[in-house]
């Protein structure tokens, strides 16, 4: 079984620790590795790292390459320039697709965080082993939500199908995508969504033929690139066409296209959280609701529900009758904000486009 980790997202709303040069996949945001080495390192030993693949922007070859020295060389694969997701899975799977068309292969992101990795794994592989026997299929890897999130998309949940070892595997009915507030309490409620992930288990073959049926021009345009895959002219061959396709992502390309008959979903608590944004990192890492979540030199009082994260050691953070604050201190930002307004931090970002601060991104 093979895994591909997709690297290449900019983590505007992790800003100011995340930035243009080295995006929040690539930052010690949890304990002293990055998200992404994190995301490799609980493969293993399962998966060997001439079976785990990463694909990036060519921007950040350098940093992939320090982070994760034990990856063969040409299991990086890299984009010449930022196209969303789908050009970038079509890349990947149609490389596989040369290589071992038939073998399952999962499908994971780097900026995210799996605390129960004993059961994550244990799904990988009963899903893996299904696709084994049933090549044209996709697995969707759901979890069971935690609580009405509006930040997150749903699987809805068909009948239970089929199990695996212990493994359930239901019927797929369809996407939600970020319902709204009472949308999102009816799901949670209902028993019959799952939090998507974005993970899915399924063969080269049956990503790269759904390519060819739902997005020709993409598909088209990956085949020009990899008819030279293997030779000197490759390199040349990609950077001239990569950039000539629809920037669109995977899930409007495919997923949200695919017949649902094709597709069967696991649902478990693997202890997952998407730590994209401020507000949801400190959900993940609180051990109890409420609680402060702190990282670097700080001094508190009266502070609730709250995190700091401080990165320079010569500066304290002081805090004194705050309630539901983001505090980030870098070593040339002060970013402060409150909880519910995390999601404004992008839209401010981008407005520094043109501006004394664009350094700053």
């Amino acid at each position: 079984m093979k895994a591909i980790i997709f690297a290449g997202g900019s983590g505007t709303r992790l800003w100011p620790l995340s930035r243009k040069k080295s995006p929040k996949q690539f930052e010690k945001i949890i304990g002293d590795k990055s998200t992404l080495q994190h995301a490799v390192e609980r493969l293993m030993p399962e998966f060997k790292p001439e079976d785990i693949y990463l694909s990036t922007n060519i921007f950040y070859k350098d940093i992939v390459k320090e982070q994760l020295p034990f990856i063969p060389d040409e299991n990086f694969l890299f984009e010449p320039e930022k196209k969303d997701v789908g050009p970038a899975i079509a890349l990947a799977s149609g490389i596989l697709h040369k290589k071992c068309p038939n073998e399952p292969i999962a499908i994971l992101w780097s900026d995210h965080l799996v605390k129960q990795v004993s059961l994550f794994k244990k799904v990988l592989k009963q899903s893996g082993q299904y696709i084994l026997k049933n090549p044209n299929k996709i697995i969707f890897i759901g979890h069971k939500p935690r609580y009405a999130s509006i930040n997150l998309g749903y699987i809805h949940l068909g009948k239970r199908e089929d199990a695996v070892d212990g493994v359930d595997l239901y019927k797929f009915e369809g996407f939600k995508y970020r319902p709204d507030e009472e949308t999102a309490k009816q799901f949670f409620n209902s028993g019959k969504y799952a939090w998507n992930l974005g993970y899915f288990v399924t063969t080269p073959l049956f990503i790269y033929n759904a390519f060819k049926r739902l997005a020709p021009n993409i598909y088209y345009n990956t085949e020009q690139m990899l008819k030279d895959y293997g030779k000197p002219e490759y390199l040349t061959v990609l950077n001239e066409n990569y950039g000539k396709v629809e920037s669109i992502s995977f899930d409007n390309a495919i997923l949200e296209n695919l017949e649902k008959e094709d597709a069967l979903v696991v649902v478990e608590d693997i202890g997952w959280s998407d730590i994209g944004a401020w507000e949801a990192l400190k959900e993940a890492l609180e051990q109890h609701p409420y609680e402060n979540v702190i990282r670097g030199k700080s001094y508190l009082d009266n502070v609730k529900d709250s995190l700091i994260y401080n990165y320079e050691n010569k500066k304290l953070i002081v805090g004194i009758d705050l309630d539901e604050n983001i505090i980030v201190n870098t070593n040339d930002v002060l970013l402060i904000a409150k909880k519910n307004s995390v999601p404004k931090i992008k839209k401010i970002v981008e407005s520094f486009e043109g501006t004394e601060h664009e350094k700053l991104t």
